[in-house]
């Protein structure tokens, strides 16, 4: 029976190329606490090269069927890319997308997929998905694409912070609607319209299309000089993939242009950070509030001796004087 590997050994080893070694380090991303840790300071010198690309839209959008046929488009093209798919389905019912995972791995070798459940923890998420993305980028993929179901706040969240956001619609769902309440449009980059062979798509497109004038009219584009073009696809008969990954290019090409592309990633780690502390002041807190002089506080206020407000500063102040790098999550924040 082999040892053991250390997890600077596994890195290394995906490094190399072994796939297997790269699968237990995601495992370990994806459960966080202390051996992530280690994960992200390795990946970290390495990783910033990477293309990363966030590709949402509504249940049923045929965003696995696009994916599916812009890994195999890039592949034939030389790349190397990894699809990262944030997952929300219960383990139970599965869904199509798993379908879609194996389907894309047993036909591409040089791709590699990974799927993230995320089980209702947005918090988690938060870490776990740009880590992860690290990870693929500092090992040697690119592009990086993360695939989200949904258009909920943490496909948003997920979605905005990827260099190019594409959102795919298809006829007859009322995208264009939902996707303007969920906010996916103030962050999309690329608009595609996927089942374009379908009655209703060029409907969508004229929404869109709508949309994006009155955006227009409020200053958005001028902002930034970039309009995102609406791409015409069908990827169940693979129609308009290269149409759609053309449009993804032309974006890159805008942000180095523009510098835009450094901003982004700026703004990216800003919030990973700040989800990382918010999440070590999340644990301090429970911890505090478990420790006798939490409960000292907690028992005066619930006797009236001093107001909520009082005993929240004075278990502030004790929080901002520890040292917090002693404190990890507790398990339930990773599961």
């Amino acid at each position: 029976m082999a040892p053991k590997r250390s997890i600077a050994e596994l890195y290394e080893a995906a490094r190399t190329g072994e796939r297997r070694a790269l699968g237990r380090l995601l495992t370990a991303v994806e459960r966080g606490g202390a051996t992530a840790d280690e994960i992200s300071e390795l990946a970290h010198p390495d990783s910033g090269t990477a293309h990363i690309v966030g590709i949402t839209g509504s249940p049923g959008a045929g965003k696995s069927t696009l994916v599916g046929q812009l890994v195999s488009d890039l592949v034939a093209a030389g790349k190397k890319p990894a699809v990262l798919a944030v997952d929300p389905s219960s383990p139970l019912t599965g869904g199509a997308i798993l379908g879609d995972r194996i389907r894309i791995e047993d036909g591409e070798s040089e791709a590699f997929i990974r799927s993230m459940a995320t089980r209702g923890h947005s918090g988690g998420l938060a870490l776990a998905v740009p880590l992860a993305v690290r990870v693929f980028d500092a090992v040697g993929y690119d592009p990086v694409i993360i695939e989200t179901v949904g258009v909920g706040q943490v496909e948003v969240d997920v979605v905005g912070a990827a260099d190019t956001a594409v959102v795919v619609m298809t006829p007859g769902m009322g995208d264009a609607v939902q996707a303007n309440k969920a906010g996916l449009l103030e962050v999309a980059d690329v608009f595609v319209v996927n089942k374009a062979d379908r009655p209703g798509a060029n409907d969508v497109r004229r929404d869109l299309d709508l949309m994006l004038d009155l955006s227009h009219m409020t200053g958005q584009e001028s902002e930034t000089g970039y309009r995102p073009p609406i791409v015409m696809a069908s990827a169940l008969h693979g129609d308009g993939s290269a149409d759609v990954w053309d449009a993804v290019e032309a974006h890159l090409t805008h942000l180095d242009d523009t510098g835009l592309r450094d901003a982004r990633r700026k703004h990216r780690m800003r919030t990973e950070v700040k989800a990382r502390l918010e999440q070590a002041m999340s644990a301090a807190a429970e911890q505090a509030l478990d420790s006798d002089t939490g409960a000292g506080w907690l028992s005066k206020a619930e006797r009236a001796e001093v107001a909520p407000t009082r005993a929240t500063n004075e278990l502030l102040a004790l929080l901002l004087n520890a040292d917090l790098s002693t404190i990890q999550p507790s398990d339930e924040e990773h599961s």
